[in-house]
């Protein structure tokens, strides 16, 4: 024990506190306490006792494995002397003399080698039940015991054959992992490691095979095949041998398109004798009357289990498709033994569900892991259909926008069927058998208005019955309310009913005309609110958003968020509005469409513009915050307009960057309906939310919602010649094309917003633009006018007091310096942008900071410093849910390694960047990834893939016009000629 240590007598300890390692260096501990001060041959006894499992080994047997076959005279006497020491330092029980021998007694969880094996014995177990995803959690387990080299630093003979065994164990392992991975539909996650390790372990055929099929599975065909060629050509260098049967075989299926390559085995999160059986079906209504053709025709499709039923019925809102699929979807079961999907698609909302979220949620509820779903929407709806295959489930996809949402949500095999609800005719969708849902029959609207109200009230006042459905227009969803609100009155009769919906004044003249007949039933219920209530429905009628959270619908309504509560869940007890998660309300679409109606006849101009303007305020104020919390010291926020609201206090960083992000697709719904509100409209407000807000730009997740509000913005503002507004949305729009780059667009954008910017008089504008035009310049290389430009911007940063711009200007300017052969300036460019961020204890910016700093770093040849501020900077960068930045960081840490010739890590790193980049930023940015991964891979020896890679990335420059199309040109043409990666 080290002399520090004042634990208890050893011997006083029960073995059963001892805990040991092998799955890297030998250690022991007791309890949380590490028992230290062995040397090495001691460790080496320790381990080869360890190993044997509690066996007795014989003295000449420890020898041989400490020693060799060649033991020193005083060996035996060492040996003693160790396992005096050994037994000191664990405990008497622990370690015990035997027959001449030793023995050493541990308990089963005590060593991480036993758990391995336990957790690789459950996988077996779960894998042979086809529960994949157990399988994959016991394997990972398993390999999370492993730290570092078996046995690290042990001397012997038996150590050095122990420690290439379990090595060799770890790898099978991790192939057995990979494999499952793939099965699971995890493939493009895999490619990554693939590569790194098939790069560390070149002749092992397994891995290449499984890189092949990950590959291919990520559409990156090119690539799978250079794989095999450079396998061909190793094996045939190094042992003059020709690839093996599986590598062989899967060669040839890649080259024919062989479509089960991409159907993996469908993953399970239960063990089989448990399968998931979804069964999300809302119920079906107790009264459901008529249709009767149509549950027929629907069933009969949905029957016919050998092909892939479509069926997809429409009509106007409120005509009953949903409670017709419901209904028939339930009398369907049986066929579906598998179970039933469903979801609403939200089509008529201002923003329908995205099918990459509809298939997150259905792949879970069929048993999918988090872990195990991909990224994008081809990948994800391949999973989808690879699950569903050799199952019969039935998915009910209600209210649809149109056949482009839906076409992802469809499953590809017989026995399987979708039933569509929407308001369009989905004539675009191949395959489809096309219903159309019309108005009850006068006797199928009598019937559901009886099954409602009651036989024994309607068969009195037949008549007056029949004039209420007649009223209603024979629309289900109106017959249904108004016989609902008639069921719940005792007091009232039929006819008092017939004669308040005879009242023309009561009815909108529209009542046989689509949704028109829907606002007359509606205006039943709002006729019944008290004047609160009303008020309230109106006004949160008015936002675009998909939906409202309570504290933006007290600021709507200019209360408190205690009193608004009780106002919206008085509402949605009546059924006006709905609950969409706790704090969060929204209205159907339908109800939306009344309520406005009704605000534009009872709210004045006046009182609906102060209600939208309000909750700009709100959201303008709150996000205000937030920026404020992560980028502290920006003058930006001394430059907003004045709101009428304080916003949200937030205590914390990530508190602020929780509500901006679950807030997103509403605040940049407020945004662009400021902008359709014309030159009356709050333009001021909108663009100062956009630059509080930009988070949602740069983490990628918001950018498209983002751009089209800020081009709804510079479009408003420019007919309105409102200057510097339309300067700050053009300087935030061009930040945007050069994200995603396209470098002319954003050039375009920066100069005229420093114009307008300067005409404006407005500081922002004026550091904003001239710094994003020095950005521009550099990709397209003019390295002397970025220079300039951000020189220029940071005097006018300074001049603003804006020490937070200063930082991004310097660490921007560093770039520029670099490349003009200026290092040691850009070094102290990008040390001091960092000291000034670290000052200000600034947020995500300070990994940008670490960022720049470690580029200039790695232009100084210090790699290691580099390394050490970009993982620094990548957990930031994740934190702050920013996957652009994420990915750069990624890239920059793959070219470090390259350029100290570590090939196999680069490649693995840029790997990661190309899967976050796939979809966030840009052709460009992606095209760099390829080509720095191609170069890695050329390093390890993998030149057919390497070539792959830089021809997608050519085609890729080429149709961007950057000058980066060159360097791959020359990579292509000479491998060993070294290329520019931006």
């Amino acid at each position: 024990m080290g002399s520090g240590d004042t634990g208890p007598d050893p011997q006083a300890v029960p073995s059963a506190e001892l805990r040991f390692t092998v799955l890297g260096p030998v250690r022991a501990w007791r309890g949380d306490e590490p028992i230290t001060s062995m040397p090495p041959q001691q460790r080496a006894l320790l381990a080869a006792l360890l190993l044997r499992g509690g066996r007795a080994t014989t003295a000449a047997e420890l020898l041989d494995a400490l020693w060799g076959e060649e033991p020193p005279a005083t060996a035996l006497a060492a040996l003693r002397g160790y396992a005096f020491r050994l037994r000191k330092a664990l405990g008497t029980d622990a370690l015990t003399t035997v027959d001449g021998g030793y023995a050493l007694h541990t308990e089963p969880a005590a060593l991480d080698l036993t758990l391995a094996e336990t957790y690789v014995a459950d996988a077996e177990k779960a894998r042979g039940a086809s529960d994949l995803g157990k399988a994959r959690d016991d394997l990972a387990r398993a390999l999370a015991l492993w730290d570092g080299e078996p046995l690290a630093g042990l001397p012997g003979p038996y150590a050095d054959a122990q420690r290439n065994r379990l090595a060799e164990w770890r790898l099978q392992l991790t192939e057995t992992r990979l494999d499952l991975d793939l099965q699971v539909g995890c493939h493009a996650e895999a490619v990554s490691e693939l590569t790194a390790l098939s790069a560390e372990h070149p002749l092992r055929e397994r891995l290449r095979a499984l890189l092949m099929l990950a590959l291919y599975r990520s559409g990156r065909q090119a690539e799978a095949l250079g794989v095999h060629a450079d396998t061909r050509r190793l094996l045939a260098d190094e042992l003059g041998v020709d690839p093996g049967a599986e590598l062989t075989d899967l060669h040839q299926r890649i080259l024919e398109g062989d479509p089960a390559l991409l159907q993996p085995p469908a993953p399970q999160a239960e063990a089989a004798q448990e399968p998931v059986r979804p069964a999300q079906l809302p119920a079906t209504v107790s009264d459901f009357t008529g249709r009767s053709a149509f549950v027929r025709e629907l069933g009969e499709r949905l029957a016919d289990g050998g092909v892939m039923s479509v069926s997809a019925v429409a009509g106007i809102g409120g005509v009953g498709k949903t409670t017709l699929a419901v209904h028939v979807a339930h009398a369907a079961g049986e066929a579906f033994p598998d179970g039933q999907l469903y979801v609403d698609l939200q089509g008529t909302d201002a923003r329908p569900a995205e099918p990459e979220a509809v298939l997150a949620s259905f792949l879970r509820a069929l048993g999918i892991q988090d872990a195990a779903i991909p990224d994008s929407l081809a990948d994800r709806s391949a999973l989808y259909r690879s699950t569903l295959a050799g199952r019969r489930v039935l998915a009910l996809l209600d209210n649809a926008h149109d056949a482009a949402q839906v076409r992802p949500l469809l499953p590809g095999t017989p026995g399987c069927a979708a039933l569509i609800t929407s308001r369009v005719r989905m004539v675009d969708l191949a395959g489809a058998h096309l219903v159309d849902l019309d108005v009850m029959s006068p006797e199928e609207a009598l019937q559901l208005f009886t099954r409602i109200v009651g036989h024994e009230r309607v068969t009195s006042e037949r008549q007056a019955a029949l004039d209420v459905v007649a009223a209603c227009g024979f629309l289900p969803l109106a017959i249904r309310i108004a016989a609902s609100r008639l069921a719940t009155r005792r007091t009232w009769t039929v006819s008092f009913l017939a004669r308040k919906l005879s009242d023309e004044r009561r009815r909108l003249d529209e009542l046989k005309a689509g949704d028109l007949a829907v606002k007359a039933t509606f205006e039943l219920g709002y006729g019944h609110l008290t004047p609160a209530q009303a008020r309230a429905f109106r006004l949160l009628s008015l936002p675009d958003g998909p939906d409202i959270s309570l504290d933006a619908a007290a600021a709507v309504l200019d209360m408190d968020p205690y009193d608004t509560e009780a106002l919206l869940e008085a509402l949605v007890d009546i059924s006006l509005i709905e609950s969409a998660a706790p704090a969060r309300y929204r209205f159907h679409d339908l109800l939306r469409l009344y309520a406005r109606d009704c605000a534009d006849r009872h709210e004045s101009d006046e009182s609906r513009c102060t209600a939208l303007l309000r909750l700009l305020d709100f959201y303008l104020a709150s996000a205000a915050r937030a920026y404020e919390l992560e980028n502290p010291g920006d003058r930006l926020l001394d430059h907003l307009v004045v709101t009428s609201r304080e916003g949200l206090a937030f205590t914390a960083r990530g508190e602020g960057q929780d509500w901006l992000y679950s807030e997103a697709p509403s605040l940049l719904a407020a945004v662009q309906q400021a902008a359709g509100g014309g030159c009356n409209g709050p333009l001021r407000r909108a663009v100062d939310l956009l630059l509080v807000s930009q988070d949602l730009m740069e983490s990628g997740v918001y950018a498209r919602q983002y751009e089209q509000a800020n081009r709804a913005i510079v479009s408003t503002a420019a007919t309105c010649g409102e200057a510097l507004i339309e300067a700050r949305a053009r300087v935030s729009l061009g930040h945007l094309s050069g994200l995603s780059g396209r470098f002319e667009d954003a050039d375009r954008e920066a100069q005229r917003a420093l114009v307008l910017g300067l005409a404006a008089a407005d500081p922002l504008a004026s550091s904003y633009a001239p710094n994003l035009r020095g950005n521009v310049a550099f990709p397209r290389r003019r390295f002397e006018e970025c220079a300039a430009y951000h020189i220029t911007a940071l005097e006018a940063f300074r001049a603003d007091g804006n020490r937070h711009g200063e930082a991004a200007a310097l660490s921007n300017l560093a770039r520029a310096q670099i490349e003009l052969g200026q290092l040691p300036a850009a070094i102290a460019s990008a040390e001091r942008s960092l000291l000034i961020y670290r000052d200000l204890g600034a947020g995500f910016r300070l990994a940008n900071g670490l960022y720049a700093l470690a580029i200039a770093l790695t232009a100084d040849g210090r790699t290691d410093d580099a390394l050490a501020c970009l993982s620094e900077a990548l957990p930031i960068f994740r934190e702050a849910r920013q996957q652009f930045w994420e990915a750069m960081a990624l890239f920059r840490m793959a070219e470090v390694h390259f350029s100290a010739a570590k090939h196999r890590q680069a490649a693995a790193l840029a790997e990661q960047s190309l899967a976050l980049l796939r979809d966030i930023g840009g052709e460009y940015r992606w095209a760099n990834a390829l080509t720095l991964l191609g170069k890695a891979l050329n390093g390890v020896g993998q030149t057919d893939r390497a070539r792959a890679c830089w021809r997608d990335a050519l085609a890729a420059f080429t149709a961007l016009g950057a000058v980066e199309a060159e360097d791959v040109r020359r990579l292509l043409s000479d491998p060993s000629t070294p290329a520019v990666a931006v």
